[in-house]
């Protein structure tokens, strides 16, 4: 809630590029970074996980509520073309929610978990994949408000999303599991608040837009490469190698790379 908009995106990519890792699709949060900010991808990056990634990004962020129009949540229809004995995605999609929808009495997060794990068994599955089942459940624990849009579930390890033993085990273990996330998540934040304080500091001795615009850049992104700042700032190249390697010398920054090309950043926290 005391937060900028930028928290909810950093926790959005740590938590969609960690579901990814759960997924078997295994997309570093660095190579999410520039997908998302400039649809950059290497030959080895796998284009259909990274588009998985960066939807569960989008809808960690925003979008329509999963309980209300699924099907414009997770940007699936029907083709106009169908099979006459074909299923249709929104028969399953139907059954799915007239459980959820016959379980309103339980608190969100129990729904949630009721939810993640009856997703297979509706048929949703087999055209989508984990990640979806995740950050449906996601969205739905957090459904309350209280100025959360989502709740974390895989942040610092995804054991509580493991489909296993009876239900009172599974849901112990989401429990658990959300609340490791959420403890996960809260420290990530404090140590970015100290930062940006620290920050905030350093660079009020720098005069020009580009110093308060990286500041910004640094708290909503976890990794930050030279073009992606050149590309959300707006500002030169020449600007941004300069400032950035006065953050470095200042140590409000580290390079994590390690490479003299495609180098990136991340705060020194």
């Amino acid at each position: 809630l005391r937060g900028p908009e930028g928290w909810r995106h950093r926790l959005a990519l740590i938590e969609a590029a960690d579901l990814s890792w759960f997924a078997g699709d295994r997309v570093s949060p660095d190579r999410l970074a520039l997908w998302i900010s400039m649809r950059l991808s290497g030959v080895q990056d796998d284009s259909e996980a990274l588009a998985r990634a960066g939807w569960a990004v989008r809808r960690l962020t925003s979008g329509p509520e999963p309980m209300v129009d699924l099907a414009s949540f997770l940007d699936r229809r029907d083709p106009e073309k169908f099979e006459d004995n074909a299923e249709r995605f929104d028969e399953r999609a139907g059954s799915w929610l007239d459980v959820m929808t016959a379980a309103v009495d339980l608190h969100p997060i129990t729904s949630a978990c009721m939810g993640f794990h009856l997703w297979s068994l509706a048929g949703l599955g087999q055209y989508g994949d984990r990640i979806e089942a995740a950050v449906t459940a996601g969205r739905i624990a957090a459904s309350d408000g209280n100025g959360a849009i989502f709740a974390p579930l895989a942040m610092g390890g995804a054991g509580g999303l493991r489909a296993s033993g009876v239900p009172p085990e599974r849901l112990a273990r989401w429990l658990d599991g959300m609340n490791s996330a959420i403890l996960t998540a809260m420290r990530h934040l404090d140590l970015v608040e100290t930062w940006t304080v620290q920050a905030e500091g350093e660079l009020a001795k720098l005069s020009g837009k580009t110093p308060p615009a990286l500041l910004t850049l640094f708290a909503e992104w976890p990794l930050v490469s030279a073009p992606m700042a050149e590309t959300q700032i707006g500002a030169s190249r020449a600007a941004m190698q300069r400032n950035l390697a006065w953050m470095e010398k200042k140590g409000l920054i580290r390079e994590v790379t390690g490479q003299g090309r495609f180098r990136m950043w991340r705060i020194a926290a």
